[in-house]
């Protein structure tokens, strides 16, 4: 369907620029029968509620320049684009590029970055209506390299693309990377003892030990969604939230006005396990609900309690998938501590555009060795996951 007239390319400032309609037309055409996206990260509604609340913006270290790709006055493709000026909320690292960079007497940032802020979760970056992929690939692309070169940025990155992306990224001359997460897949599982069923008998009864021990604090933890979620959830979450973020990144990347918007227009996208014991809210995990994926993000708690962050983050999220029928669930990033859980090493994938022909040599050779490293770490890690032999692979 790729038609012969002349493409235009927009650079946006914001998602306020554009129709909700008009980008989730290229973000989540699937979803235009009403059904959930394939992934709600791309959709006008949440990369709108980033923008809205401050999470990314002046300050941020994140400053949208949305490209949208416009054939006949048609919205043809779309790519949520940012000026970054620092490496953080990314989780593809690429400090060691930007030290080398930056010794040798360069400037590494600022630079773009094709991403869903602060989202480790693998979905499309370039945004394309059905029937224009072809041409709204390449328009994408040759606008992000030609914005690059022409204001002088020292790369361009896609992180957490799809595999077929990376194909054909890879194929335009972009640089491909390697790297791992751990998911869990639904292999048709009834119930959570269906999926037990599979797991060596050692295995089996530790996470059954486990969850005897979480479910066991003193309290009860209840599974939130839709209108079932209200503000004062929210009150309790970001507690939660702050207390993490605190001690994982020294400050929490999202504003408490976030989880306000996603009340507001988000709530059924979103998950909430909650904890509570005497009267109080004490933990709770936040996901949100994909059309066959339930993703993981984040955790946090103001009481201690065994196991109960196993509990609410990977046993409760597989239990909610075979509940509804989902096929997989995508815990967020690193933590081989998920692999005796039944998550097991899956590739993830990004694509990288490197001005500076000697950094771009150097890095094409990192990676080359960086990707044989991967996969050798892979295939030890599934041999060392919890499933008996022959299951889970």
């Amino acid at each position: 369907m790729d038609g012969g007239e002349s493409i235009e390319i927009s650079v946006l400032g914001g998602l306020g620029e554009i129709e909700a309609a008009e980008w989730n037309a290229c973000a989540a055409p699937e979803a235009a029968d009403g059904g959930r996206p394939v992934d709600p990260f791309t959709t006008h509604r949440f990369l709108g509620a980033l923008e809205a609340s401050g999470s990314v913006g002046p300050g941020a270290g994140w400053g949208p320049r949305h490209l949208v790709a416009r054939q006949g006055g048609v919205a043809i493709a779309a790519m949520p684009l940012y000026v970054k000026g620092h490496s953080q909320g990314e989780y593809i690292f690429d400090h060691a590029w930007a030290d080398a960079l930056e010794r040798a007497g360069g400037r590494y940032y600022p630079k773009l970055q094709a991403a869903v802020p602060f989202t480790p979760a693998t979905g499309r970056r370039f945004l394309t209506r059905p029937g224009f992929e072809a041409a709204g690939r390449a328009a994408l692309i040759e606008a992000a390299t030609t914005i690059a070169e022409r204001n002088a940025v020292s790369s361009f990155h896609v992180t957490f693309c799809t595999e077929a992306e990376r194909r054909w990224g890879e194929a335009a001359g972009l640089l491909a990377r390697s790297t791992q997460q751990f998911h869990w897949v639904n292999r048709g599982y009834t119930d959570f003892e269906g999926f037990l069923g599979q797991l060596a008998s050692r295995k089996r009864k530790a996470i059954r030990k486990e969850r005897a021990q979480a479910q066991g604090f003193g309290g009860e933890i209840v599974e939130l969604t839709g209108d079932a979620i209200e503000p004062g959830h929210w009150d309790a979450f970001w507690r939660f939230y702050q207390d993490t973020g605190g001690r994982k990144w020294g400050r929490p990347y999202l504003t408490r006005a976030f989880f306000e918007r996603v009340q507001a227009t988000m709530r059924g996208d979103a998950l909430l396990v909650l904890a509570r014991r005497k009267g109080r809210w004490v933990a709770g995990a936040l996901n949100f609900i994909g059309r066959d994926t339930l993703y993981g993000r984040y955790w946090g708690c103001v009481e201690d309690h065994p196991f109960l962050h196993f509990e609410l983050c990977y046993y409760r999220a597989i239990d909610w998938a075979i509940a509804h029928g989902l096929e997989r669930v995508e815990a967020g990033a690193q933590g081989e501590h998920k692999l005796a859980r039944g998550y097991l090493p899956v590739e993830t994938h990004s694509l990288h555009w490197i001005a500076l022909p000697a950094l771009r040599k150097a890095v094409a050779a990192y990676l080359d060795a960086e990707r044989r490293a991967v996969g050798q770490e892979m295939e030890a890690l599934a041999s060392w996951g919890p499933f008996r032999r022959g299951e889970g692979g």
